[in-house]
């Protein structure tokens, strides 16, 4: 994200809105880094408490508000510089539907971020089962049938940052020393069979499947 928020360029000033926000983590960094301001909208309450306090720490909460809500149904009140769904392309159904929901709260001439998963290779059926479960309703191209599906959808992409697999260790790993870490300091709660089953679980999909198989991107969009 702070790759991306130095290759856009966006003027200090600028107005985002991040749909699916999660903890807030884009739009805190980058009203600290770039002086945007805008809205986050996420259905979690906890999430939703940790960006108002990472907003507090960074010292951007006068710049950025977050709401409680369906980020899938969520229409700004007036257009934004610039629409952000990172990691949740599913909430208007697919992401072509999100994308046509997103273009509804952009201004002319404006930009989408989309971040989303893609197929580095072509993956075996055991691959998309491990990472994906039920095979009907998977959303994933490969990295030019994205760009395709982009250009279908009446954008081009202005903008591309894509994770390596180092990338993709470091955003995994780091749970996994989070949850034994709790395990040790836990090992009598209700919740610890689970979490162990997580942990094995998530550490063989990631080395055996999602490494090799599975590649993510950010893309910026421009309407043509």
């Amino acid at each position: 994200m702070a790759t991306l928020g130095d290759a856009l360029r966006l003027p200090a000033g600028s107005t985002v809105l991040d749909l699916a926000c999660g903890k807030g983590e884009l739009l805190c960094t980058w009203a600290r880094d770039h002086g945007v301001t805008g809205t986050g909208v996420d259905l979690s309450t906890a999430f939703l408490a940790d960006a108002r306090a990472r907003a507090a720490d960074l010292g951007v909460a006068d710049r950025v508000g977050f709401v409680h809500g369906d980020a899938g149904r969520y229409v700004a009140d007036e257009p934004v510089d610039l629409v952000a769904c990172v990691g949740a392309t599913w909430i208007a159904g697919d992401t072509p539907g999100t994308v046509r929901l997103m273009e509804r709260s952009v201004r002319p001439g404006g930009m989408l971020l989309v971040g989303d998963v893609f197929w580095r290779v072509d993956p075996p059926r055991e691959a998309v089962e491990a990472i994906f479960g039920d095979l009907r309703g998977v959303d994933c191209l490969s990295l030019p049938g994205a760009v395709e599906r982009f250009h279908e959808l009446g954008y081009d992409v202005v903008e591309l940052v894509a994770a390596d697999e180092r990338g993709w260790d470091r955003y995994v790993a780091a749970s996994w020393l989070s949850m034994r870490r709790w395990l040790d300091a836990n090992p009598d709660d209700e919740l610890a069979p689970e979490i162990r089953a997580e942990l094995t679980r998530s550490q063989s999909q990631h080395v055996r499947w999602q490494r090799p198989y599975l590649g993510w991107a950010m893309f910026a969009l421009m309407r043509r």
